[in-house]
């Protein structure tokens, strides 16, 4: 059914998808929205994890698959396809927000970026020196990277169910805080957590690395040349033992972000189209018989396109299977943790899981506010308008949801442990319910306080 408005059609849910969003406004919002489906899935796994179905559920997760040719071939678990493959669509999608951000976001000013840089590092420094110190030696000294992500789908989508009492600077300083946050952790997983290297697989992957700069600085915008050489730079970085979904970052950095057509090109081009597409309407009102007018709406698409940059493009259409169907696959593959209710008071007073809990609970709060204080303080940055540091407290108590991020450094760093995988992805667990539920409590308390000023 649809409601005739004149001579233009309308569906019942059409008006939904009118609206024209900014990116930051666009990213916000699914972001958001997948923070919310991402804490369904977690508790979907948890529930599986602690059910009847619990072996049904592990034997799913490390059933095999093989793709390829006899002759080359790549056979994992569905855990490593997800933790491996998917990651390395999501960590490219990662790579182009960084891209973006870094070029024409909020991390283009300096002086702009200056406050999330500064509490990014904080709140990773500041995680990494709590962990230490419980954890200063022996095997659990490999989790030292798990608290020092931020989960910004899940710190998103908290901050997003307090609706209007926050306000929207708070939201970008999240946003610019973790993108830098997860710079760093990508830095790390590729820097710490690498194990035994392939020269061979190693040269394969620059040479792949390199073909790719060249087809950016060839101007090359089609797509399939780099999803090809993106796959064969998986592949190699696979072969490589430098983690494979490092890739996705790689390729994100090559693919171009300057569009074929400047803007006063595409107003001149739409003029003229205009003027055609018009001509080509008095000859016959209906397009679906009027070649003519349906060949220039093509190529009024066709300028559409060109206009854009191939990165925001791809940016764009990745970010719904990134938000909505491999970030919940991911939760849904490794929040799985069996609770033994008998045994839990040995498991949250672990070195493991207590050093992982405040390090993302305290080491957060205490890195991302005080880092910003001082920095205020000392006059190397100014807090954006509207905010104060109520505000930035709140986003510090935020930043220690670390789900993602920190639960995929901890399959890294704990390969070899299930033991103190086990920790750690439940003192990741706590730390962001504990971290999440903090933050919008303070958040709602402080913007009702204001409100009543």
């Amino acid at each position: 059914m649809t409601n005739r408005t004149g001579k233009e059609y309308i569906a019942h849910w059409e008006k939904a998808f009118d609206s024209v969003l900014t990116p930051l406004d666009d990213f916000i919002h699914r972001q958001t929205t997948s923070g919310i489906l991402l804490m369904i899935c977690a508790l979907v796994a948890l529930y599986l994890a602690n059910s009847q179905w619990s072996d049904a559920y592990h034997h799913l997760l490390e059933k095999t698959f093989t793709i390829g040719t006899p002759e080359f071939n790549l056979t994992k678990s569905l855990h490593h396809w997800i933790n491996d493959g998917l990651m390395a669509l999501f960590f490219f999608v990662i790579g182009l927000e960084l891209k973006r951000e870094i070029l024409v976001g909020e991390l283009a000013n300096l002086k702009q970026a200056m406050l999330p840089i500064i509490a990014a590092i904080g709140g990773m420094l500041v995680p990494v020196a709590i962990y230490i110190s419980i954890n200063p030696e022996g095997h659990t000294f490999d989790g030292w990277g798990v608290p020092m992500a931020t989960d910004i789908a899940f710190a998103l989508g908290t901050l997003a169910l307090l609706g209007n009492r926050i306000p929207k600077n708070l939201l970008t300083f999240l946003v610019a805080l973790a993108i830098v946050d997860d710079l760093g952790a990508v830095m790390v997983i590729a820097v710490f957590y690498t194990e035994t290297i392939s020269v061979q697989a190693l040269l394969i992957a620059a040479v792949t690395l390199g073909l790719l700069i060249a087809l950016n600085l060839g101007g090359i915008r089609r797509s399939l040349p780099y999803i090809f050489l993106g796959i064969v730079l998986w592949i190699a970085m696979l072969k490589s033992g430098v983690h494979a979904t490092l890739a996705g970052i790689f390729l994100a950095f090559t693919i171009p972000m300057r569009p074929k057509y400047d803007a006063d090109r595409f107003l001149t081009q739409i003029h003229e189209m205009v003027g055609q597409i018009k001509k080509a309407y008095q000859n016959e009102k209906n397009i679906v018989k009027n070649d003519e007018l349906r060949s220039r709406v093509h190529a009024l698409g066709k300028g559409v396109q060109m206009v854009q940059s191939p990165a925001q493009i791809m940016e764009r259409t990745m970010h719904i299977p990134s938000a909505y169907l491999i970030i919940p696959i991911f939760a849904l593959a490794n929040a799985g943790v069996p609770v033994d209710w008998s045994a839990l008071g040995s498991i949250v007073t672990h070195p493991v899981s207590v050093g992982i809990t405040a390090g993302l609970v305290i080491g957060k709060l205490v890195g991302i506010a005080g880092f910003s204080w001082v920095a205020v303080k000392l006059g190397l940055t100014s807090l954006p308008a509207g905010l104060n540091f109520k505000h930035i407290v709140g986003a510090a108590l935020m930043g220690g949801i670390g789900f993602t991020m920190s639960i995929f450094i901890a399959e890294l760093g704990f390969a070899h442990s299930p033991e103190d995988l086990l920790m750690a992805k439940t003192g990741v667990l706590i730390a962001s319910a504990v971290a999440g539920i903090s933050g919008f409590v303070w958040l709602y308390w402080t913007a009702d306080k204001q409100s009543e000023q």
